[in-house]
């Protein structure tokens, strides 16, 4: 992979955009990417790592909750700037482009706020033949995922292998195996041995748990036995517990004692179900007799209690059938009578119309016919089509008028806009000067707003630097306090671990005589006789007690290399921060920071106001443009107004005096009209009211004709009785309901009456249905305890065989499951390292990652030789440390001294090299481990301060041989001598509008 071009826009804090050519750059091998604290420099690496997989670098993702997005866009970037990140690289033979634009918020097109612009991204190729970029894909997860097929790695492995992290390699060095366990984890993806580890563990704990199921299942089984024999059973159950070897054959063997038991049961049972079955079919059929007699005699009572209120009601029968017969008479006048009231209700009717129709006609017509009426409506008629002519005469008329009102309303509104506009106009000398002032007074405080800000930003800086300095300085007193009570524990533990050995070397004797064996010869002198061996005196000192004692010093001196480590740190920190602050007071600066506050804020708010003030003077020259075209447009309607009014008056005197004669007294020509036609349709609605009336009385006359004919041939004196016999159908039929119930009823009785049992049974003693009926309750439940008695037997001599078979079947299942148990025990406690045939404790997974660590040490021991001058190899051990799992220990050979010795041992400056010797071997497997994907292009971020120049040199010369393999290693350092032997330089420059990149090469030129 070779990068080429980087191109940034409103990222992190670049607020405008930023080219970086990588191609200039690695054209001389290796350059230097340096910058002031807080510049951007890890920016230019995180844009690298968010173009190819959308995310920022793992240490410097966002904690709290805030989202990813919402700190890539620059704080200095104005608001219409999209942020983007552009990346063009090779990789596996494909030229690509990568632009990525995070979520990010803008100003609304319409309106006012803001909207939020999704996500996107873009992938392109370069194609050779037609010279152009072809486009890809504009999906997040397509690009991600041809990425990450080309690359052949993660994030995680990217940031590791590409950008170099020199201080996680360093505290790689001095962790324990489980905290480079879970890094190498990461790397190199050996989540699929863990996964065969918990598979086999769960397999285990899986098999462990079948077969104590199987053996609690049994137990079930046997405890279900007991409940199904029930009591009585001579011999209990047999009290084991799950896993005890004799489980099995005691259940089975208790069970068929269950099963003898309970046929013996069975058989009395039997007999004794025999007897009280012929005991309840003798009661069962006494019963059934005494009940037949008392249901006949019931019967035969009931049948003459029905009889007895069936003659109570025949006077009610009778009258009924009366009045049926008087009904089905009425019926043939109803049509008579309806045809009646039909004809008497039209010429009520028609009498009201009449009445209110001659109350509208004046008093002289108020007896008029018909006939007369409706000459009168023809006549009226005539003369309203002779007023009608009159009515556009009236309407033309009526638009003069209006037109003349307004005239005199467009007269009276040029009147008062040319006083208006008068009046304005004197005033606008002054009103133009008042909003130049205006605009002269914005500009001023613009520019005191922008001087202050310059002043602020400093202050704020100073003032924060002198809030660091008070607060470092109390801890560096407390880093001090803490390295000399480090020391005092130091001095104490040596002092303690010499002690011991010297008292263990006098005592050393007694210790080599207890190793002696009677007839082998001594270590020391040779012969095979002892005949008098040293023996311990009090206080002897054993080599476990003199090696506790190393390593709690040792430990010490380690505390004592950290104490002065944060104390360094500390007191660089305090120095830094009190150089920033200078002699100023915290009290001090605050007071200058707020007055620069406020008077920035006020000339801010001042200064806010211009466009405000020249948009209100553009607005009042055009106001004042506005103002005399309407004043000449007001006059020359004035002219053209009096012209008008005065032809409109002409015309409308001639109107009038036509009017004046059509009006006919009225107050004009539609309400004569109207008075007119409202006349005409009185004496037509009246003409039709009299015809009505004399119609309906005509009907009225021959409907009662017709109504008194029909009630005398139906048989009623009048037809006032034929209506009040009538009977409605739902009547009639409730009353031909209740006579044939009353005939059913009579005919029911006499029939039951007649029966001879019934009448026999009458005639004897009353039934003793209750004595009956005890005797055989008795007998009945005695045959139903017989038999749930047998039933139970049954079912426990049938619960006992099937639960026999099922514990038999639970004998066989067991046998299985524990071989299966043992076997997977055996491997998952070999993989767990916990098994004792795994002499080093090491689990699956901490193999592998030893062998792949075992690879990254003899990949960095190339290079660490080199950087070391052949003093230093770095070398990999599986030895166990304390009671700990053994598999990912690190260790340094010293060629000087011959000895080996923890990495966590090392100096500040060795543990540089060494690890930045780790991070390349571990870059070399890793990419290997990927696919074996070149890699052109590297970063190694910080480290050189703690190296000797000719320490440096070397490392230098390292460095400068993976430029010789065709590589670009860009180095991000403060170190100053770094810009004198690095002469390719990427300079990142910060401001108080954001920060900017410049390239500078070999001959001293900026790009």
């Amino acid at each position: 992979m070779r990068l080429h071009r980087l191109t940034v826009t409103a990222f992190g804090p670049f607020a405008d955009t930023q080219e970086v050519d990588f191609d200039a750059l690695g054209a001389a091998g290796i350059f230097l990417l340096h910058g002031a604290t807080g510049a951007g420099k890890t920016s230019v690496l995180d844009a690298v790592c968010y173009a190819l997989y959308d995310a920022v670098p793992g240490a410097r993702q966002l904690k709290g909750g805030a989202t990813k997005d919402a700190t890539l866009r620059s704080d200095h970037a104005r608001a219409g700037t999209y942020t983007e990140v552009l990346l063009e690289l090779t990789v596996a033979g494909r030229r690509l482009e990568i632009t990525r634009r995070p979520a990010q918020t803008r100003p609304k097109k319409r309106g006012t706020g803001v909207t939020t612009e999704k996500a996107q991204s873009w992938l392109r190729e370069y194609d050779s033949e037609s010279a152009g970029w072809s486009a890809l894909s504009r999906s997040h997860q397509e690009i991600g995922e041809e990425i990450g097929q080309l690359l052949g790695m993660s994030r995680e492995q990217f940031c590791q292998v590409v950008l170099l992290p020199q201080g996680d390699f360093a505290r790689f060095l001095r962790a324990d195996a489980e905290a480079r366990g879970k890094l190498l984890g990461r790397l190199f993806d050996t989540r699929r041995f863990a996964a065969v580890e918990d598979r086999l563990a769960e397999l285990r704990r899986a098999a462990e748990q079948q077969v104590r199921a199987g053996d609690e299942r049994l137990i079930g089984v046997a405890q279900r036995l007991a409940q199904a024999a029930g009591p009585g059973l001579e011999q209990p159950l047999p009290a084991r517990q799950p896993g005890d070897p004799g489980l099995a054959p005691a259940v089975l063997d208790w069970a068929a004692v269950a099963r003898s038991t309970a046929h013996e049961r069975h058989d009395i049972a039997e007999s004794a179900l025999a007897g009280a079955e012929s005991r309840q079919a003798a009661a069962r059929r006494l019963l059934d007799a005494e009940r037949e007699l008392a249901r006949l005699q019931e019967r035969f009572a009931d049948g003459r209690r029905r009889a007895e209120a069936l003659e109570a009601r025949r006077p009610q029968y009778e009258e009924a059938r009366a009045t049926l017969e008087r009904a089905r008479k009425a019926d043939q006048v109803a049509p008579a009578l309806a045809l009646r009231e039909d004809a008497e209700r039209a010429h009520r009717t028609a009498a009201a119309d009449r009445d209110r129709a001659r109350a509208r006609l004046p008093a002289e017509l108020t007896d008029s016919g018909a006939d007369h009426l409706s000459a009168l409506e023809r006549k009226m008629i005539e003369e309203l089509g002779r007023v009608d002519a009159a009515r556009g005469a009236e309407r033309r008329s009526a638009e003069i008028t209006r037109e003349r009102a307004g005239l005199d309303r467009q007269a009276r509104a040029d009147e008062e806009l040319l006083a208006d506009a008068a009046g304005w106009l004197a005033g606008w000398d002054a009103t133009r000067r008042q909003h130049q002032e205006r605009v002269e007074t914005a500009q001023e405080a613009a520019t005191r707003a922008e001087q202050l800000a310059g002043q602020l930003e400093p202050a704020r800086g100073q003032l924060d630097a002198a809030r660091a300095r008070d607060t470092l300085e109390a801890r560096a007193a407390e880093s001090q306090r803490l390295l000399n009570s480090a020391r005092e524990r130091a001095n104490d533990a040596k002092e303690t671990w010499l002690d011991l050995r010297e008292r263990r070397l006098r005592g050393i004797a007694a210790e080599l005589a207890a190793r002696l064996v009677a007839g082998e010869p001594c270590a020391v002198c040779g012969s095979a006789d002892h005949p008098e061996p040293a023996r311990a005196g009090a206080g002897q000192v054993d080599q476990a007690s003199e090696d506790a004692a190393l390593a709690a010093s040792r430990r010490a001196e380690a505390a004592v290399t950290r104490a002065e480590h944060d104390h360094a740190s500390v007191r660089e920190e305090y120095a830094a921060a009190r150089s920033a602050a200078g002699g100023s007071t915290v009290a001090e600066l605050v007071a200058l920071t707020e007055r620069l506050g406020r008077e920035h804020t006020e000339a801010h708010r001042l200064a806010a106001g211009t466009h405000a003030a020249r948009e209100a003077l553009a607005r009042a020259e055009r106001e004042h443009e506005d103002r005399l075209t309407a004043r000449r447009s007001a006059e020359n309607r004035v002219a053209a107004r009096t012209s008008r009014r005065e032809a409109l008056d002409h015309e409308q005197t001639g109107l009038e005096a036509e009017l004046v004669r059509a009006r006919g007294g009225a107050d004009s020509v539609a309400a004569h009209a109207e008075r007119l036609a409202n006349r005409a349709r009185l004496l037509a609605e009246a003409a039709d009211s009299v015809r009505d009336f004399d119609t309906t009385a005509r009907r009225l006359k021959e409907s009662d004709d017709r109504l008194a004919d029909a009630a005398f041939r139906a048989g009623f004196d009048t037809p006032r009785a034929a209506s009040a016999a009538l009977l409605s159908g739902a009547e009639q039929r409730g009353l031909t309901h209740r006579m044939d119930d009353w005939q059913a009823e009579a005919a029911t009785v006499a029939d039951r009456l007649a029966e001879s049992d019934a009448r026999d049974a009458a005639e004897r003693p009353p039934a003793r249905v209750d004595t009956a009926l005890m005797s055989h309750e008795a007998a009945e439940s005695a045959l139903r305890a017989a038999s749930a008695a047998l039933a139970g037997a049954r079912e426990r001599g049938a619960e006992l065989a099937r639960l026999s078979r099922r514990a038999e079947e639970e004998v066989r299942g067991l046998g299985p499951l524990r071989t299966e148990y043992e076997r997977v025990a055996r491997l998952a406690g070999l993989t767990a390292g916990t098994s004792n045939d795994n002499d080093r404790k090491m689990r699956l997974e901490s193999y592998v990652l030893a062998a792949r660590l075992e690879q990254v040490a003899a990949a960095a021991t190339a290079r660490l030789l080199r950087m070391s001058s052949g003093r230093y190899t770095l070398v990999h051990s599986d030895a166990r440390s304390g009671g700990k799992r053994s598999g990912l220990g690190l260790h340094v050979i010293d060629a000087w001294t011959g000895s080996a010795r923890d990495t966590a041992t090392l100096s500040g400056g060795e543990t540089f090299f060494v690890s930045l010797a780790l991070a390349l071997g571990l870059a070399d497997v890793v990419t290997d481990e990927a696919g074996g994907a070149r890699l052109d292009t590297l970063f190694i971020d910080e480290g050189f301060g703690s190296l000797d120049d000719q320490t440096l040199d070397e490392v230098l010369d390292v460095l400068d041989s993976l430029r010789e393999r065709d590589r670009t290693v860009g180095i991000v350092s403060h170190v100053a001598d770094l810009r004198r032997r690095i002469p390719t330089q990427l300079e990142v420059t910060k401001s108080r509008r954001g920060s900017t990149v410049s390239l500078r090469t070999e001959g001293g030129g900026d790009g």
